[in-house]
This record gives structure tokens, sequence and C-alpha cells, in this order.
């Protein structure tokens, strides 16, 4: 199955092909003007500039070659040799019947060489509730996971679960000082409690308390550091107490990650990756790729000439080499972060043998990654081009710094989640939508309702830039929402459930009316925002088109009557229409991580 936008770049680079031009100038893209054409192609313009002849003249010669083609009614050049063209009635109408018979793909395509593909997200820690700060790399995530997997990926979405380090030995001191680690600081194999001695309140509770407490008290620092090494080294106890502290955590983490509809394959944490820290450590040193630096041991990852200017604490300016140095082994002999990290992708590797590792994480974590990245390429343990950072910008308030509480502080994932779906109710009453629901159906669509809010927002803004969060903006159901999205879907349901129950069934597409060809083109062009959002990594481009289909159907809706039209087939055919319409819709909408109610 092939997209029109495709099989007319065909025709033109067989026509530029002709005439002497490089075909890679045959570039077709939807027109700027739809009220002149439906397709242009530019490439005249800079081929007839290498050819030293006239744009124009070679546009024409190139309009001529393609006037016979039968999936174009007509073939125009406009101003200097921009060659516009207009797609036959026929044509549009064998492109809507082929979406509208395609079940599985709603007429995108999948790739060509499918990958093993691991998509780093969302990056949720023990005792640490969520917060707005993670709801961004969550649904970007996730909605990266759907997109590669619909395209024939196979794709495991795993969470990075934050479950090591100092702040482990700072829970497991702060619980034994409020004798809340009984049973777990004995030496010894046990056996240890089976129940959690500590709730995610205490750990919430704990988590800020201990890490001020660290910087302030030396005694106490001292105590945790020891308890972290003990940890790690395998102090059954305190793996006993650390399991449970993992445990409580993940339940509250998948009741958020559950509300959102945000799911994944592995939970596996940076625990999982430090039994291969020694030898990876010993590896790297038999490379000769570890480098003694005052007393700790690091990697050299920039390449040679590679500088940057950094002012000291006296003010001194050195020019050093960049990116810094990766720090691997502390000069306490301790694992740090990166060292983890590292040790996640020799993991991987071997668990997955991965084409493509993709990290979904905040953009203020790209040095981090860069570092990380060239010491797995120097190391071996992947390719260049295999470990990508898809970054992304922050959530801010309407002052246009990340998005904080009234009170200044930083607001949980869980009280946001509360927050849209008391709206989502608010705004369904005023609308008076689902009035004749049980509570629990209504309930259920408040909260597709609320979670459509979230997520269309967040996907319609490029990951890569920073957005204003409005709550009341978001859950509007009119204009650029998911809300609005979600009510013409459910009004397309009502409509195909009025024409069952008339006896009537989609038939034979004919294309003839301005709306539908608009309708048809804009099914068209879902495989290419398919594609495109595929290799830019840019769930927006599908929300962009999702948005472009609920208007465009809008629009055949109101010029074109299905249910009432004269004539038996073209009712069927615009039944057709409707049904590939919502299929497609519900497809787009389900790459973001957004269900569709039957009803509203």
């Amino acid at each position: 199955m092939t997209d029109l936008r495709s099989s007319l770049s065909e025709a033109v680079s067989a026509a530029f092909a002709a005439e002497g031009v490089a075909t890679a100038l045959a570039r077709v893209s939807a027109s700027d003007r739809p009220d002149l054409a439906d397709f242009q192609s530019n490439g005249a313009l800079a081929a007839a500039k290498a050819l030293g002849t006239n744009p124009r003249e070679l546009a024409g010669k190139i309009a001529e070659r393609l006037a016979g083609d039968p999936q174009l009614v007509s073939v125009e050049i406009a101003g200097p040799g921009f060659i516009n063209m207009k797609v036959a009635d026929t044509a549009l109408s064998a492109r809507a019947a082929e979406v509208a018979q395609d079940t599985a793909l709603a007429g995108a395509s999948a790739v060509e060489t499918p990958r093993r593909v691991v998509i780093d997200y969302a990056g949720p820690n023990v005792a640490k509730p969520m917060h707005v700060g993670h709801l961004r790399s969550s649904i970007i995530g996730e909605s990266l996971k759907r997109l590669f997997r619909f395209r024939g990926d196979t794709v495991w979405g795993d969470a990075h679960f934050g479950d090591w380090g100092f702040q482990m030995g700072l829970l497991i001191v702060a619980c034994a000082d409020e004798g809340l680690a009984d049973g777990f600081t004995v030496e010894g194999d046990g056996p240890f409690p089976a129940e959690s001695p500590v709730s995610l309140d205490d750990l919430e509770r704990l988590y800020p308390l201990t890490a001020a407490r660290a910087k302030e008290d030396p005694a106490f620092r001292d105590r945790a550091r020891k308890a972290t090494a003990e940890l790690q080294s395998g102090r059954p106890g305190y793996r006993a107490l650390w399991t449970h502290f993992v445990a409580v955590s993940r339940t509250a983490l998948e009741r958020e990650f559950g509300a959102l509809g945000v799911t994944f394959d592995l939970w596996n944490g940076e625990s999982d990756a430090d039994p291969l820290i020694p030898e990876m450590v010993a590896e790297l040193e038999a490379k000769g790729l570890l480098v003694e630096d005052q007393g700790a041991r690091v990697i050299h990852v920039a390449r040679e000439g590679e500088t940057k200017k950094k002012k000291l604490d006296d003010g001194t300016v050195v020019v050093r080499p960049s990116p810094d140095p990766l720090l691997v082994v502390s000069s306490e002999g301790s694992a740090m972060y990166g060292t983890t990290d590292l040790a996640t992708i020799l993991d991987r590797r071997r668990q997955f043998d991965f084409d493509l590792i993709l990290y979904c994480v905040d953009q203020r974590q790209g040095d981090h990654f860069e570092q990380v990245f060239r010491a797995a390429y120097l190391a071996g343990y992947a390719q260049p081009g295999q470990l990508e950072h898809a970054a992304n910008g922050t959530m801010n308030g309407a002052d246009g710094k990340p998005f904080k509480t009234r009170a200044g502080g930083v607001l949980k994932l869980h009280d946001l989640i509360t927050q849209a779906l008391e709206k989502a109710r608010e705004r369904l009453t005023e609308a008076q939508l689902g009035t004749d629901l049980t509570p629990e159906a209504f309930e259920a669509i408040a909260h597709q309702v609320a979670v459509a809010a979230l997520k269309f927002a967040e996907l319609s803004n490029s990951r890569t830039t920073s957005y204003v969060f409005d709550l009341d903006r978001f859950m509007s159901f009119e204009g650029r929402t998911g809300p609005y999205l979600l009510y013409q879907a459910v009004r397309i349901k009502s409509l195909l459930r009025k024409a069952s129950e008339q006896g009537l069934s989609p038939g034979p597409i004919v294309v003839a009316e301005a709306a539908e060809r608009d309708l048809a083109l804009t099914l068209d062009a879902f495989d290419a925002a398919v594609a495109d959002a595929y290799e830019k990594r840019s769930p927006h481009l599908i929300a962009e088109h999702a948005y472009r289909l609920a208007q465009s159907f809008s629009k055949f809706y109101a010029a074109c009557p299905i249910l009432v039209a004269p004539d038996a087939a073209v009712k069927a055919s615009r039944l057709a229409l409707a049904a590939a319409a919502l299929h497609q819709l519900e497809t787009a909408l389900d790459l973001l991580g957004i269900t569709v109610p039957d009803r509203m």
C-alpha cells in the first residue's frame, strides 16, 4: 500500500530522470495552496540552477511527462517553476478505499527492516512520589513505544527504576533510628519479617528529611555511606529491608502510571546493573580506557581538539577537553551514576542485542548522556547511532518557569491527575454530556477525558520545546484539545450506530464533492505523519494529524449529508468514509496513549 505522496514522488522522479535531472530533487509535498493544488514539487528550481537552464522551462518539460499519469487530473506550472498537481477523483477514491480496508494500520505503513529497540522513560525513584516533572518523559516515552511497535519494531519499554545508591543507605539508617528497621539490622541470614515495616507515607516523609540531615550531620552521613556499602555488598538484613522499600514504592508508582495509561515491559532498576560493574570495570581497565585522575578512575571521552572554557572558583579561566571525562570509580572506590548507566547499556546489549536505545529524559541531562554514550561506543557496548537521547523540554507555569504549586512546591503527579479528573467532571456537567449514564460510566468517561486532556496537551507540543500548563484550556471541548478529539470520535460512533439501526452499511467509496476530497486527502496523509513522527521521534506530528482529521471530518459532515443523502450509493460511500475516519482517528489517538469512549 502506497500513499499518494510517495506514489507521486515516484512519478516525478521518473520524469526528472528522463530530463537528466537528479531524482533526489524530485520531492513531492502537500500543497501550500490547497485551493490551487493537492501536491507540489519545487525541485525544478534547484535542478535548473544546477543545470544552468530556465527553471520554468524545465518545470514545463517535467509537467508534460506527468500529463498522462492517471493519478492526476491536472499538472500546472506556477511562479518561477513550481509544479502543482491535482489528484484525480478516481485515484482519491481508490486510496480512500485502501485506507478503509486497512484494519491493521489504518493507511500507515510498517518499517521495511524492523529493529530491536529499548525505550528508557519515566525514571521513577524509590521513596520519592512522582511529580509533574515525570509527566513529559512518561507520556512521550509511552507514545514512542506505541509508535515504534505499531510500525513493526520489537520494543521493550523500561522504567529504569531509581532503586540504588546513597539514598538507600540514608533510608536504612533513618528507619533504624526510628525503630522501623527492627528485625532487619541484625547480623546473619535471617529469616527477616515478610511484612513491610514502612509505608509509602513513611518513605515520602523520611526521604527529604534524611537528605537534608546528611548535608548537616557528618556522623549521620558516614553511617549512611556505610549502610549503602553494606547493602551493595549484600548484607542480608539490609537487602530484605531494601526489598520492602522497592515493593512499597512500586505499588504507588504503578497506580500513577496506570491512571495515565503508561505501562512498562521492564521494571529494571539501577540495582539490576550493579552486579555487572566489577566485571565491567575490569574490562574497561583491560582495554586501557580507565585513566587515573586525582585518585579516581575516569574515561576520557572528548575527541582530539574538543575543548571548552571553564571558570574556576578563584576566577581563573582554564581550557579543558569537552565533554568532561566520565567518572567511573570515585576516589573512595565506589561506582558512580554514569557507571550504572554504562553497565545498564552492557546489560541491555546482552539481554536484547538492541539496535537502538532511546532515552526519553529531560534535555538538561544532555551532557551526561553525551559522556555515557561516548564511553559506551569506546567500550564497544554499542555502535555509533545506537544510543539516542530523545530530549524533552519542561512543563511550565504561567510565569514561564517549571510548574510549581501555588505554595511554590513541586506538584505531585497524583495531585495533578486528581485536579484533571475534577476538572473533567466539571466540564462534562457544564456541556451536559453523560447525563444519561450511570455514575460508574460517567466516572469512567471523566477519567478518559482527563487523561486525553493531559496527554494531548503534552503531545501536541514538540517534545524539544517547553510549554505552559493551563488545565482550563486543555480541558475545553472546543479547539485543539484532547476532549475535542474525543467528542469528534464519539460523534462518528453515534452516526455509525444510527446508520446500523436504519439498516445502512458502508459501501464502495466514490469521491466527488470538495469536502470528500479533503477528507480523502487527509486520510492519505496519515502514512506520512506516522513515518515522519517515527523518524523524528516526534509524537506531536501524529497529534497534528489527529486534529486535522477531526476538522476535516467535521467539514465533511457539515457539507455532505450522510443518513439523508438522496442516493443509496452515496450514503454507503459516505458511511465508508466516516468509518475510515473513525478507525484512523482512534488509531492515531491510541498511538498517543488516548482511548475513546463509546458514548459521551
